[in-house]
């Protein structure tokens, strides 16, 4: 998970789980830290999701039961690869905006341009996030 700020506001870049490895028998996933942002997660505007893998979508039900409304950003499979496991979690968030290469838009203070990137799964997404402080281009995972 990716946090960004400017000027008060957050913009959060993919929620995944990592998978112990055999020395770790018990543990089933592995979840992002939130305290880092756990007592302001009322400053986050968006979560972008760059693809529907679980290492960066496998978290998000985790994130979304501290705070169900936060608006989800994806391509059309990876929001409804999420969507299954909100419902799987029981968990009710409307708040999703499909995306795909050519879409370009503002978010609080943060400009998203979306580029399509080759990868294992369909529908990978990169995003430039374009700011008064500077521009980053988050790649998601490429082939």
């Amino acid at each position: 998970m990716t946090a960004f700020e400017l000027n008060g506001e957050i913009l959060l870049i993919d929620c995944g789980v990592l998978f112990p490895e055999d020395d770790h028998p018990g543990v089933d996933l592995i979840l992002p830290g939130f305290d880092p942002i756990a007592d302001r997660l009322d400053d986050v505007v968006a979560l972008v999701l760059t693809h529907g893998h679980e290492d960066h979508i496998g978290a998000v039900p985790y994130l979304l039961q501290r705070r169900p409304d936060i608006p989800l950003i994806g391509s059309k499979l990876t929001l409804a690869l999420v969507a299954e496991k909100l419902r799987e979690h029981r968990i009710k968030n409307t708040a999703r905006r499909v995306v795909d290469h050519t879409d370009r838009f503002k978010v609080g203070p943060f400009d998203l341009e979306f580029i399509a990137v080759n990868h294992s799964i369909p529908d990978a997404l990169a995003v430039a996030v374009r700011t008064s402080a500077g521009t980053v281009l988050h790649t998601g995972d490429f082939k």
